[in-house]
């Protein structure tokens, strides 16, 4: 594998146009499709099969013409001090304001004064307003219709804020971005030297994620994708493909240094870092591409869609950077900046670097830094056990935004529960009598003594009326809905506790009456998937860390080895989602990421960042242990070979896990909780992973294993193909050839 990947850098470096243009064409080629074929994304989760959402299934069967899904807004409007909405020029402006409010669009919009939505005191009322399309589907006049309304309250002396996912989101610009590539760059500057060989993994990483962002777009007009998507896959792009070019870039210099010529020194660097990164690469592709396996849609599309950006980061590392490094010439190594030492970024074998400094001090406390390690991680990761999952809502948006004030005026003044009232679909197609299945379920869901503020049945009075319109309905399409208000708020533990009361409480209806009972809404679809997602977790774990695991073993040719690898990615998950709970959760420090409230965590970050975490996690092991295990194959013995590996590659390592951090933390402080919690959670993981496991717990352990970390039963290590991971086989060659020119 090594002399194939030597002969590929080679190439790439001799043949650096069409390598270039080749690339070039393909980023085109995507742009093109992007402006022509993408589509808006969106921010749904749903998971088929559930009992909320075969809830959805039935009444958009039974009425074609109802959008089950469809997009929704709330108008809150807020009368000045010492005055009621109920007056009359404020009655007249609230009519104004919603006649204003209606498009083509538009399903029903609610009377507040009809419907009972006004506050006791009068101060405020809201309306909600339902579309017949999804949010995404909107058009530019449905969001003026809104803009409108609310100007003209707010022209009136009304306090008027638009809530519901129909509201127009305002995107501020990349900072993240931009954050995670300053951080890089200044890292890499310091790494290399050099701003030249600084800018060549920012370089090939920014034309990856344009590649691989161009191309999501225009999957996009294909398959209907997720607006977090497109951010994960900016995040990973960046974070994996600035690194595998630093890994790559290192070793060249590294190869320069010992007196190569450049083409040689393309090669051999890719011929063996590049070794590393295929590797490091696959496992979090592996790990990512296993998401497919919990049969959720949105979470297959962030993990195939990621799994593809780290994909195309290794191709790019392996071919477009030795391009690059044959443009450049000489000035990768020269024009070193003044104020910085001239040094090996992979360390100088005749200098004692700070890397063998720390790895000679876990040598001689190599018990105790073990027990530290582990003690360490398992204190932080605590707050584990008392984590509680949920879809962020509007509670959790940023302080004064429309969403945020609109949420915390209605639960101030109507309850927390009115932000996220349960939907009960009462199936009558099967019923005796559809009428008196109704009135019994609307009598069961009364008979709930804990956590329900309201019961708002689908007969609005006792009036004959009444009884003959819902009887029509029924009639007409078999089904009928009753609201429940809960006393909590959507994201509170007790509204989930009160999902799974209802639905205890309505199994017994189909015996009873021949009609059954489904309850949805967005709290009974988080509890849908959240229990979906605990179910297939020990699966996908068990696919990811088995698969991941046969990688290892078959590149470090040690069981062992990978089983170190795997327990420790263990605490760097603890540790992040402990941190993540503390912090989201339990409110530690969280102003300092911008949030003025806590929440539960997001339901799918568990398998997501085992995902993530898993396969970034193993490019740290890769890149750390293969040049130990370069030293040991080449006859060091295991405790020095420990010591001269990892004095090889820990400043890289440190360089690609500060990058990383950079990269995930800029996403920490953007305003989307979603990515918020997401990018927080990545960038402990990662600060975990690669200074408290991998540069302590990782050498403390091999070097009280000693030789036996490489050990591997006989009838195995024939079974296992030998890729030359390390090179000895392309140093041979090449020292062969070397040896017949002369």
């Amino acid at each position: 594998m090594a002399w194939h990947l030597f002969r590929l850098g080679r190439w790439s470096f001799v043949h650096r146009r069409v390598v270039a243009l080749t690339w070039v064409a393909v980023f085109a080629a995507t742009i093109v499709g992007m402006l022509t074929l993408s589509e808006k994304t969106n921010d749904s989760f749903e998971l088929s099969g559930t009992e909320s959402t075969q809830a959805f299934d039935l009444i958009q069967q039974r009425s074609p013409g109802t959008t089950a899904d469809g997009a929704s807004a709330r108008l809150v409007f807020e009368a000045p001090a010492g005055t009621q909405v109920e007056g009359a020029e404020n009655r007249r402006t609230i009519s104004a304001a919603l006649k204003a409010a209606r498009t083509a669009n538009v399903e029903s919009v609610s009377d507040p004064f009809r419907d009972g939505t006004v506050s006791k005191d009068g101060s405020v009322a809201y309306a909600d307003i339902d579309y017949t399309k999804t949010a995404v589907d909107l058009t530019t006049a449905d969001r003026d219709g809104l803009t409108k309304a609310k100007n003209l309250a707010d022209d009136a002396g009304l306090k008027a804020v638009v809530g519901g996912d129909a509201a127009e989101q305002e995107s501020g610009p990349p900072l993240s971005e931009l954050i995670g590539i300053v951080v890089a760059f200044f890292v890499l500057a310091i790494t290399f030297g050099s701003l030249v060989a600084a800018g060549m993994p920012l370089l090939t990483a920014i034309i990856g994620v344009g590649i691989g962002v161009t191309a999501i777009g225009t999957l996009s007009g294909f398959v209907e994708l997720g607006s977090t998507t497109p951010a994960l896959g900016v995040m990973l792009g960046l974070a994996v493909g600035i690194d595998y070019a630093l890994f790559i870039m290192s070793r060249y210099q590294h190869e320069i240094r010992l007196g190569r010529d450049r083409e040689e020194a393309a090669g051999r660097a890719v011929g063996t870092a590049g070794s590393a990164v295929i590797f490091a690469g696959l496992t979090v592709v592996v790990a990512l591409a296993g998401l497919s396996v919990c049969g959720v849609g949105f979470l297959t599309q962030l993990g195939l869609a990621g799994a593809g950006m780290v994909a195309l980061s290794v191709v790019i590392a392996l071919t477009l950077l030795p391009a690059l490094l044959g443009f450049a010439g000489g000035r990768v190594t020269s024009g070193r900046l003044k104020f910085l030492k001239d040094r090996d970024p992979e360390g100088d074998d005749q200098k004692r670097t700070n890397g063998r400094r720390w790895v000679e001090l876990v040598n001689r406390f190599r018990v105790p830094a073990l027990v530290a390690g582990v003690v360490g991680a398992a204190v932080v990761s605590l707050p584990l056990f008392s984590i509680q999952l949920a879809l962020p809502g509007a509670a959790s948006d940023p302080s004064g935004s429309d969403s945020r004030v609109a949420y915390d005026t209605v639960s101030q003044k109507f309850g927390e529960g009115v932000n996220g009232p349960l939907v009960v679909v009462v199936d009558t197609a099967k019923a005796t009598d559809p009428m008196r299945a109704m009135n019994t379920a609307v009598a069961e869901l009364r008979s709930i003594s804990t956590g329900v503020a309201d019961v708002v049945s689908p007969l609005s009075d006792d009036s004959p009326e009444a009884r003959q319109a819902l009887q029509k309905q029924l009639k007409a399409v078999g089904f009928a809905t009753a609201t429940v208000v809960p006393t909590s708020g959507p994201t509170d533990k007790e509204t989930k506790q009160l999902v799974d009361t209802m639905r205890r409480t309505l199994s017994d209806l189909p015996a009873e009456t021949g009609a059954r009972a489904l309850v949805t809404g967005q709290t009974a679809v988080d509890v849908d998937i959240a229990d979906e997602l605990n179910k297939v977790f020990p699966l996908y774990l068990a696919i990811v860390v088995g698969l991941a695991f046969v990688l290892l073993a078959v590149v470090f040719r040690s069981i062992l080895v990978p089983l170190k690898a795997a327990l420790g990615f263990l605490l760097s998950v603890g540790v992040s989602l402990g941190a993540t709970v503390a912090v989201f959760q339990w409110g530690w420090l969280n102003n300092l990421l911008g949030l003025d409230t806590t929440s539960p965590v997001l339901f799918l970050l568990p398998l997501l960042l085992t995902g993530i975490l898993f396969g970034l996690a193993m490019d740290y092991e890769v890149f750390l242990v293969s040049r130990m295990r370069e030293a040991y194959v080449h006859g060091t013995p295991a405790h020095q070979a420990v010591v001269d590996g990892f004095q090889h590659s820990a400043r890289v390592v440190v360089a690609a896990a500060i990058i990383m951090v950079g990269v995930f933390g800029g996403f920490a402080l953007v305003d989307d909780v979603t990515l918020k919690t997401i990018g927080f959670a990545l960038a402990v993981g990662v600060l975990a992973d690669a200074f408290l496991v991998r540069m302590m717990i990782v050498p403390a352990v091999m070097l009280i294993i000693g030789d036996r970390i490489w050990w591997m039963p006989r009838w195995l290590d024939r079974l296992i193909p030998n890729l030359d991971i390390e090179g000895e086989r392309l140093t041979q060659r090449l020292d062969r050839e070397m040896v017949a020119v002369g």
